[in-house]
């Protein structure tokens, strides 16, 4: 059995995985800032880390697997602002959008979902640490981190200090001793939320969250922090900035990143309003079909997504699914995932690609298999289908359920056409057979004429 080996963006190499206690691995993604709806982009962390950590359940007995929600930001601020109503009702509106879009995704439910404003106190304490150590300093009502006070500031991004401004989400403040230092905490406005802190009424800044978290939920150190290519500099690179300056050590001992994903061969960016939200992609796809999508390129590279990737994944879905439709009746045997060539992928960097063709090998199979081999053949197919989050679903209604994008469709009226139709051929009455075939199609009904009788499905 080979090991898992996964890409450490620190350093930029493939590395074989050691957690620090094989009997607890512990993970941390960030999560989102719940100010609006998800897009597309936002859920290809949730997918991969989501495999990730079905791959990690079925290697050891115990992960702890965290996703926070970032409930206090300016962006959260605003948009209840704009909304004319509290921060509160916001953050409960698009918390639970945000959780019932995931779960469409057949995304498991992590071990833990830190809030940000039910842990400012350990967001205070490791601010006070951070000053008693001479790594962060006090002015004009805020607390900042010098970044010029930690040795090997950048080693995750790979930027020197003098280049780290280029591309930051910094502002170059009078208050600053040097220009990128990062705010810990921040004075609050009477009309805005805040804290009683040391140093008066304030919030906390976004880096200091996920670290404050992490030390109250997992510990001073993880075995994986992951997260979109996005966040390494400045987010993660602040995040591990802060930590290892607190409480010594190497904080996160695998950084994991997926790259980004485009619309239509372009960035996706709220300026060219290309971006899509889960929950509008949701109205045309089954959650299902958005998941082997995301899942359709190796995490590491840029994903292309479109209307002719999505059709690529319905199909291949209806293609897998069928497999399952056709062998109704062979029970599957219980297979060990471990030893299917779907895990092998997986467990060489996550190669989700490779992982899907393993999968369409074991269809094929199952497709060719005799009643002695079937059997095996189903339950390998089943086991990789398991690991990856795919074919959860009861294969006749994959292929007859509502809401995937075409409209409503009455099952009793598609099956009391196909046996008229059935009838009409019995008559030798072709005409008619084939005019209510065409009259299915219309309808978005594909027809599959077999030994044991016909079948149908969406088109």
């Amino acid at each position: 059995m080979t090991d898992l080996r996964l890409t450490n963006t620190q350093g930029g190499e493939k590395q074989v995985f050691v957690p620090a206690d094989p009997s607890c691995v512990t993970m941390y993604v960030c999560g989102p800032t719940v100010y609006n709806l998800a897009h597309i982009g936002n859920a290809r962390p949730v997918v991969v880390f989501d495999v990730l950590y079905r791959v990690l359940q079925a290697l050891y007995p115990k992960v702890i697997y965290a996703r926070n929600i970032t409930d206090i930001d300016d962006k959260i601020i605003a948009a209840a602002r704009e909304r004319g109503t509290d921060i509160q009702a916001v953050t409960d509106e698009f918390t639970e959008k945000y959780r019932e879009d995931m779960a469409a995704l057949q995304t498991l439910v992590p071990s833990i979902e830190p809030h940000a404003t039910e842990n400012i106190q350990p967001m205070i304490a490791l601010t006070e640490q951070l000053v008693a150590s001479g790594h962060a300093y006090a002015s004009d009502g805020h607390v900042l981190f010098s970044v010029e006070s930690m040795v090997g500031y950048g080693e995750l991004s790979g930027r020197k200090l003098e280049d780290m401004l280029a591309g930051a989400r910094v502002d170059v403040a009078d208050y600053k001793r040097h220009p990128g230092d990062f705010v810990l905490w921040k004075p609050s406005s009477t009309e805005e939320p805040g804290w009683d802190s040391p140093w008066g009424r304030g919030r906390p800044g976004w880096h200091l969250e996920c670290s404050a978290m992490i030390r109250a939920h997992m510990g001073e150190s993880i075995d994986i922090h992951g997260g979109g290519r996005d966040l390494i500099f400045p987010h993660h690179e602040n995040e591990r900035a802060q930590s290892c300056c607190a409480y010594g050590g190497d904080f996160v001992r695998y950084w994991l990143h997926n790259a980004y994903v485009d619309m239509d061969g372009e960035k996706m960016s709220k300026s060219l309003g290309n971006v899509r939200s889960v929950r509008e992609l949701l109205e045309h796809y089954p959650g299902e079909v958005l998941r082997f999508a995301l899942l359709s390129a190796h995490y590491r590279s840029p994903l292309n997504f479109s209307s002719d990737l999505l059709d690529g994944a319905r199909a291949s879905l209806d293609t897998l699914y069928n497999a399952l439709r056709q062998s109704k009746d062979v029970k599957p045997e219980e297979i060990d995932v471990r030893e299917t060539e779907v895990f092998e992928s997986l467990k060489d960097d996550l190669n989700t690609p490779k992982a899907i063709a393993a999968l369409h090998a074991a269809a094929k199979a199952l497709n060719k298999a005799d009643s002695k081999l079937a059997a095996k053949a189903k339950g390998e197919l089943v086991a990789g289908a398991r690991i990856l989050g795919l074919l959860s679903q009861d294969p006749e209604k994959w292929f007859t359920a509502i809401g995937s994008g075409t409209g409503d469709i009455d099952a009793d009226a598609v099956d009391a056409l196909i046996a008229e139709r059935i009838a009409a051929k019995g008559d030798k009455d072709y005409a008619r057979a084939d005019a209510i075939r065409e009259q299915l199609s219309g309808m978005g009904i594909l027809l599959e004429d077999g030994a044991d009788g016909t079948s149908w499905r969406r088109g």
